[in-house]
C-alpha cells in the first residue's frame, strides 16, 4: 500500500484486548506465540512441513482467529454501549464520544474495554453494578476487580442478545460462571402448575438435557428446592442431598446451588450451577452475583414458551378479564387479585381486581369497598396468624396451587376482629392469582353430622302424622329394614307383621303405652326383613300432641342392636364356660391339697429315738394355685439309723404333688436296702429320670447313727443343713451332688460330721428363705441370725423359724429338725 493511499485511511480505533473470560484460551496463545508462522509448528504430533502438518496449522489458526473475533464483538457490545452513554451525557458525536473513551482509558492506565464497563456501571446503577460494587470493594487486586466488572457485565450482554434461553445458559457459563470454578449450569423454566421444564443447559451432554427436560409438579428435586424453598440453596456435595437432579452421574460429590430466578414477586424459574468439587462456603459478594445471574435469567424466562409436542394444543392461559367471568360463574366467594409492585419492582401486595356476586364480607361492607382497594388494606388481619397473605404470595411466586380445610380467617370490623372458618383454595392463572373460600355452614355441619352419627350407630330415624298417615324415614332405615328407597315406609300399626311372633306381646304393650297413654315408650324386638335375616332392634319414640293434648306427630328411631345382642350371648357363654373352668380348678386343687396334707401333716408325731429329739414342721403355700412339691420324712430304718430328708419337685399343681409322692416312697423302700445316702440319691435320680415323667427336684439325704452319734449326709442341688451349736449357726460344707432327674445317671458324694450333745441340726427346703428382692446369700444370713438365738425347745425354735421368715414366694415350706439330748 502506498504512502498517500495510508494517509487516505481514518485512524483505527483501539481494539480492545479480550479480558476475563474474553480472551482465548491460553493453549491458542501459546501456540501462536512459539513460532510466527502456524505452519512452523508441529500439530498433533503431524511434521509442520507434511501436508497434513500445513491443514492442522490453518485449522487451528482459524479456530483462534474465531475466538478472538467472537471476544472482541462481545467486547465490542460494551463499547459502544459506552460511547452511547458518552454522546447523552457529554452531549457530542460518535467519533468524539469514541476518542473521549480512548483517551479516559489511557489517563486510568486501563483498557477501553475495562472504561467501558465502569461507564456503564456508574449510568446504569442496577442489581449488576451493586454487585459489581460489593465484589470490587472486597476483591483484593485490581486485575481482580476490573475481571469482575467486565465478567458480569459481558455476561449481561450475552443474555440479552441471545436468541434462546440455551444461548442464556451459554453466556452465563462462559462468562461468568466459570471462573468460579464452575463447570455446568442449567436454567429452569417453571410451569403454572409447578412443574419445571429445562430450559437451556450448558456443560451437559446432550443425550442428559434431554432426559431431564421435563420434572412434573412436586417431584423432589435440587431445583424443587430452590422453587419452593424462594431462596439460594447452596448444598456443598450433591451426594449428601441424596436429591435427583440433571447431571447427578457426571459430578457426584460436586457441589450444587439452585437459585430462584423471579421479579416482583414471581418467580419464573431457577439458576442452576454445578460444580466437579465439593462447595466451599462462598463469600457474600460471591452469592450476590450469583443472585443478579438468576434476576438476570428471570427476564429471558418472562417470555419463555416451552416447546410443545407433536399434537400438542398450546396452552393459553387466560387474561384478567377471563379470570373475571370464571370467579362470577362460582357457587362460592372468590377475589381476583393482581400484583402490587413498588418503585423499585419489588412485590408488596395484592390489588383486589375484581369481586364476584357470591362474595359476602364478613364485615358486612359492600362489594364496591372491597373490589379495587389493596388485600392487606381490605383485610389487614390476613398477614396475621392465618398467613392468608403468605400463602397468596407464595402461590403467586411458585405457581402451585394451595388447598385448605378448615381455615380460621380473621376480619377485622371498627377495631373489633371477627373469625369465621373456611376451606380456601389459591391458585395462579397468568399473572393474576383467584382467590376462593368456602364458610363452613354451621346447619350443614351439624346435618352431616347426625347423618355420620346415625350410621356409625345403625339408627334410623322416622316420623309419623297420625292424622294425614304421612310416613318420613330416613336411608339409614329403609337399609335396617332391607326395603329399597322407593318403597312405602311401615306405619306403626303394622309392625307385629314384621316383628318375630313371639315379640307381639311387647310390641303391643308398646304401641299402647305411645299411642294409648300418650307417653314416650322403648321396645326390644326382632325384625324380620323380606330378605330373611332378622335383626334384633330396639325402638324408641315419642308422641308429638296437639293443643288440646291429642296425639298429632309420633317421632322415633330404630336401632340395630344385633352385634350388641350377639355379644351379649357370647359373654353369657364365655361366663358360663369360665365359672365351669374355675370350678373345675376349685376341686382339682383341693383334692391336691387333700393328697398332700395326707402324706405330709403340718406336723408329725415325734419319733421314739433314745437320745434324739426329732420334729418337722410343713407350711402349705397360702396360694391354693401354687401347690408345689415341697416333701420331709423322718423315719426309724430296720437297721436302727434314722432317714432324714427334704425335697422340692421343681413345679406346682396336680403333677408336682404326685411326683412327689412318688419319689417320698421311693426313698423310703430304697433306705431298706442299708445303701448310704450318696447311693440313694443315685437310685433315686434313676427313680426320677425314667419312671416320672422325667421330672427334676432337689433333695437332701442323712442317716444318723444314735450309736456313734454321727451324720452321713448327701445332697442332690439342695441347700445344706444347718448346724446350731451353742452361740454359733453355720451351714455344711458344701458336697458335690447335681438335681434329680436331669440325667440318666449321676454320682454324690458323701459328708459325715460328728454331733455333740445340745447340737441342733436344720433341714430346709428354699420356700423358707427365698425372696423376690434379695440373693440366696443374704437370706441365708437372716436365717442363721434367727437360729441363733434357739428358744429352750426344738418345736418352739421351728415355730420361730417359720414365724419370722421373709420368704415372699408363697412356695410350700419344709422344715425338719433334729436335737441331741
Amino acid at each position: 500500500m502506498s504512502t498517500s493511499e495510508e494517509s487516505r485511511e481514518p485512524a483505527a480505533e483501539p481494539r480492545e484486548p479480550a479480558v476475563a473470560g474474553l480472551r482465548p484460551e491460553p493453549s491458542a496463545y501459546a501456540a501462536a506465540s512459539a513460532v510466527g508462522d502456524p505452519a512452523h509448528q508441529d500439530v498433533g504430533g503431524v511434521p509442520p512441513t507434511s501436508p497434513v502438518g500445513r491443514l492442522a496449522a490453518t485449522v487451528e489458526r482459524l479456530r483462534r482467529e474465531v475466538r478472538t473475533a467472537q471476544a472482541e464483538a462481545e467486547g465490542r457490545a460494551l463499547v459502544e454501549l459506552a460511547k452511547g452513554i458518552l454522546v447523552e451525557r457529554l452531549g457530542c458525536g460518535p467519533a468524539q464520544a469514541a476518542r473521549q473513551l480512548a483517551e479516559l482509558a489511557e489517563q486510568a492506565d486501563v483498557t477501553p474495554l475495562e472504561f467501558a464497563v465502569e461507564v456503564i456501571n456508574q449510568a446504569a446503577r442496577d442489581r449488576v453494578s451493586e454487585v459489581t460494587d460489593a465484589f470490587l470493594a472486597a476483591a483484593s487486586g485490581a486485575a481482580e476487580r476490573e475481571s469482575a466488572a467486565v465478567r458480569l457485565r459481558a455476561a449481561e450482554s450475552g443474555a440479552l442478545a441471545a436468541d434462546d434461553t440455551q444461548a442464556v445458559a451459554d453466556s452465563l457459563l462462559e462468562h461468568a460462571l466459570r471462573p468460579l470454578g464452575a463447570v455446568a449450569v442449567a436454567v429452569w423454566a417453571a410451569g403454572a402448575d409447578g412443574s419445571l421444564t429445562l430450559a437451556g443447559s450448558a456443560g451437559f451432554s446432550p443425550a442428559e438435557a434431554a432426559r431431564w427436560r421435563y420434572v412434573p409438579p412436586e417431584v423432589a428435586t435440587v431445583a424443587r428446592r430452590g422453587l419452593t424453598e424462594r431462596t439460594g440453596q447452596w448444598f456443598a456435595s450433591l451426594a449428601d442431598t441424596g436429591l435427583p437432579t440433571v447431571g447427578r452421574h457426571m459430578h457426584p460429590e460436586g457441589g450444587r446451588v439452585a437459585v430462584p430466578a423471579g421479579t416482583g414477586g414471581r418467580i419464573h424459574g431457577v439458576l442452576e450451577i454445578a460444580w466437579s468439587r465439593p462447595l466451599e462456603p462462598q463469600p457474600p459478594q460471591v452469592v450476590r452475583q450469583v443472585e443478579a445471574l438468576a434476576e438476570l435469567c428471570a427476564h429471558t424466562l418472562e417470555t419463555y414458551t416451552p416447546r410443545q409436542d407433536a399434537g400438542q394444543e398450546p396452552r393459553v392461559l387466560p387474561d384478567a378479564a377471563e379470570l373475571m367471568d370464571l370467579a362470577d360463574g362460582l357457587h362460592d366467594p372468590a377475589l381476583v387479585l393482581v400484583p402490587y409492585v413498588d418503585g423499585s419492582g419489588q412485590l408488596v401486595d395484592f390489588r383486589i381486581q375484581h369481586v364476584n356476586g357470591r362474595f359476602l364480607d364478613p364485615g358486612g361492607r359492600p362489594r364496591a369497598v372491597v373490589s379495587g382497594a389493596l388485600l392487606l388494606e381490605a383485610f389487614p388481619m390476613a398477614a396475621g396468624k392465618s398467613e392468608l397473605f403468605q400463602r397468596v404470595e407464595r402461590v403467586y411466586a411458585t405457581g402451585e396451587p394451595f388447598r385448605a380445610h378448615r381455615m380460621h380467617l380473621t376480619a377485622l370490623v371498627d377495631q373489633v376482629s371477627l373469625s369465621a372458618v373456611a376451606d380456601i383454595s389459591i391458585s395462579r392463572h397468568g399473572n393474576c392469582v383467584l382467590l376462593i373460600w368456602r364458610i363452613e355452614d354451621e346447619t350443614a355441619r351439624l346435618a352431616s353430622l347426625l347423618q355420620h352419627a346415625q350410621r356409625l350407630g345403625r339408627i334410623g330415624g322416622f316420623e309419623e302424622n297420625l292424622l294425614t298417615a304421612e310416613i318420613t324415614w330416613n336411608d339409614q332405615l329403609f337399609d335396617l329394614y332391607g326395603r329399597p328407597p322407593s318403597s312405602t315406609p311401615v306405619p306403626l300399626e303394622s309392625l307385629p307383621a314384621h316383628a318375630h311372633p313371639d315379640d307381639a306381646v311387647t310390641i303391643g304393650r308398646f304401641l299402647r303405652t305411645l299411642l294409648h297413654h300418650r307417653r314416650p315408650a322403648s321396645a326390644a324386638f326382632r325384625l324380620q326383613r323380606p330378605d330373611g335375616v332378622t335383626r334384633h332392634i330396639r325402638l324408641v319414640a315419642e308422641p308429638v300432641l296437639d293443643t288440646d293434648g291429642r296425639p298429632l306427630l309420633v317421632r322415633g328411631a330404630y336401632q340395630d342392636i344385633s352385634a350388641q345382642h350377639w355379644t351379649e350371648v357370647a359373654l353369657a357363654a364365655t361366663r358360663d364356660q369360665l365359672a365351669h373352668t374355675e370350678q373345675q380348678a376349685t376341686e382339682r386343687n383341693r383334692l391336691t391339697l387333700q393328697l398332700q396334707h395326707a402324706i405330709m401333716p403340718p406336723t408329725q408325731a415325734p419319733l421314739k429315738v433314745p437320745g434324739l429329739e426329732i420334729a418337722v414342721r410343713y407350711r402349705p403355700a397360702e396360694t391354693e394355685q401354687l401347690v408345689g412339691g415341697d416333701w420331709y420324712d423322718s423315719v426309724v430304718l430296720p437297721s436302727g439309723l434314722v432317714l432324714l430328708c427334704v425335697g422340692d419337685v421343681a413345679g406346682h399343681g396336680i403333677e408336682a404333688a404326685t411326683s412327689m409322692v412318688v419319689l417320698r416312697n421311693a426313698l423310703r423302700g430304697l433306705a431298706v436296702t442299708g445303701a448310704g445316702p450318696g447311693q440313694l440319691l443315685s437310685w433315686l435320680n434313676i427313680v426320677a429320670h425314667h419312671l416320672t415323667g422325667a421330672v427334676t427336684a432337689t433333695a437332701v439325704c442323712g442317716l444318723y447313727d444314735p450309736a456313734r452319734r454321727t451324720l452321713r449326709w448327701a445332697r442332690a442341688g439342695h441347700l445344706p443343713p444347718v448346724l446350731v451349736r451353742g452361740p454359733e449357726a453355720a451351714p455344711l460344707p458344701l458336697v458335690k451332688g447335681m438335681l434329680l432327674g436331669a440325667v440318666p445317671e449321676a454320682v454324690y458324694e458323701e459328708a459325715e460330721v460328728a454331733l455333740a450333745a445340745e447340737d441342733t441340726l436344720l433341714m430346709y427346703t428354699d420356700g423358707l428363705i427365698e425372696r423376690r428382692d434379695r440373693s440366696v446369700e443374704e437370706s441365708l444370713t437372716h436365717l442363721l441370725t434367727t437360729a441363733r438365738s434357739a428358744p429352750r425347745t426344738l418345736d418352739q425354735q421351728l415355730d420361730r423359724l417359720l414365724t419370722y421368715s421373709r420368704s415372699d414366694t408363697d412356695d410350700d415350706t419344709c422344715l425338719v429338725g433334729i436335737r441331741l439330748g
